[in-house]
This record gives C-alpha cells, structure tokens and sequence, in this order.
C-alpha cells in the first residue's frame, strides 16, 4: 500500500505540472472506486484553476477556488503525468486534463482508492476531521505520543500505525522505526518508557524523511508522479528481511503477524 512517503513523493512529484493550471477536461472511465467518483466532479473542476496540492495523511488534496478535491491512492494506485495522446491502460480509471502534454492519470489495479470532492472546511469532512497529528511536524513529539499512550495495552507497533494517533507511520516504516528505536513491536505501548518514546518519535521522523527523499518504497506496484518508482527499500533493515541476520548482532530476523500485518524484528536488539 502506498504510505506517507509514497503520497508526498506523488504530491511533490505532481505539483509543479499541474498547480496554476486551468482544467480542459475530465475523463472518469470507472466511476465505482472505494467510493463512487461525484457525478458532478467534471462540473466542479471545468474551467477551474488549480491553486495548490498537499496532502494530509495519506490523502492528496488538490485545492480549487470552490473547493477540494480528494485522492486516495487505495492498495496499488498511482497518480502520474501523461501526455494526452497515451492511451489509457485497463485500470486507468480517472483524467484531470490540463493540456495536450499534462493529464494528471489516476491508476487503480484493485480500485480501493479514491476522487472524491468537497466544498466544505477540510477539517470537517469525515475522513479527515479524526485523523492525529502530521509525524514531520512539531505536533508530534515525544510528550504527546508518551501522553497517549499511558494505560495503553495495545502494541507499539499498532498504536503508532493508528491514524487517530499520528498519520501516515505505515507498516514498512512502523517495523524501520521500531528497530532502529530498539523497542519491540509486541510491547504495550503503555510500558514504553519516555525516554524510548524519544528515540522512537525521532526514528520515525527520520525514517519517513529518508523515505521521501529516496522517493518512497517500490515493493510491487508503486511509482511517483513521474512514473518512476521509489527506491528506500534499498536501505530497509528489516521488512521483508526475515531469516536475514540482523545488521547489528547478526542474529536472524523474526517474523510474526500482528494486527494481520507483517511484524519483522530483532528478537535480541528489540526489547
């Protein structure tokens, strides 16, 4: 699933094509994503210039004069510029055409993903109004995610995926930050101390930082809004390295499952 690196790579990727830009057309080719695409979105946009792209958790928001529109990568979609003249492949499913040379493509294999519009204040709409804080922001630092997670029994590991809780720490980046932090992944998160809690909140910032500016990580389906992929998988330490020898104490990795997730540590480094 694209994560947090993966969006902003595909935000940042995309902005500099597309923001000032006045909408030609749009072409919905499958309607029924995660949710219906609006009826109306080709109405909302039309004519409309595009004042900015951001992205909040794992969701791009393309801001118009009347409002939002929401994208959600979904399991495997990509967002990515292409010239108009190249066809689109079976599961390219929505255009935004700002041009002969830049459509902005969504792609969809599973289509878990989603185009959604609003008109209201951003902090309102239902899928953003509970989300915690941004984890590269000053927000989120060891006195709020050791404040939260007092009397908690639930693993470290699945509170710091909870999106109520911080944004954006997915599964990869969860079992990176867990390690390079020393701290197992099965541990209630109530028992994590304030002074591994530091070292976890710094871990996760740099680990995401690092992420995004290797342009996130390619395991299957993923590429940026320039078509390419991401290439932090290179540098991962233990997801997808179970069996492998630690790169610390050279014991072998192990994996469990926890919260139906793939859960790779060091069951000497990780206490």
């Amino acid at each position: 699933m694209p994560e947090l690196p993966e969006v902003e790579t595909t935000c940042r990727g995309i902005a500099p094509h597309v923001v000032n830009r006045t909408v030609k057309a749009v072409v919905v080719r499958q309607p029924q994503l995660r949710w219906p695409v609006p009826a109306d979105l080709a109405e909302q946009v039309i004519g409309r210039k595009l004042l900015g792209v951001a992205r909040r958790g794992k969701y791009l928001l393309l801001r118009f004069p009347t409002g939002h529109m929401l994208v959600h990568l979904g399991m495997s979609g990509n967002l990515r510029i292409v010239e108009r003249r190249e066809d689109p492949g079976y599961h390219d499913h929505v255009d935004i055409d700002f041009g002969e040379k830049c459509v902005l493509r969504l792609n969809d294999p599973r289509r878990f993903g989603a185009v959604l519009w609003t008109s209201a204040p951003l902090p309102e709409h239902e899928l953003l109004g509970h989300l915690g804080p941004e984890p590269l922001e000053d927000l989120f630092d060891a006195d709020y995610l050791y404040r939260r997670s007092r009397k908690r029994k639930q693993a470290i590991k699945a509170f710091i995926m909870d999106s109520k809780v911080v944004v954006g720490v997915g599964n990869i980046y969860a079992n990176e930050a867990l390690f390079a932090a020393g701290i197992r992944p099965t541990r209630a998160a109530g028992t994590v101390s304030r002074a591994a809690m530091e070292r976890l909140v710094s871990e996760i910032k740099q680990v995401l930082a690092r992420a995004i500016e290797q342009g996130g990580t390619t395991l299957k389906d993923f590429v940026g809004g320039d078509g390419k992929p991401g290439y932090f998988q290179q540098q991962l330490l233990v997801y997808g390295r179970q069996g492998e020898p630690c790169q610390n104490c050279k014991k072998p990795l192990k994996e469990i499952r926890l919260g139906q997730r793939s859960t790779v540590y060091c069951t000497s480094c990780q206490r």
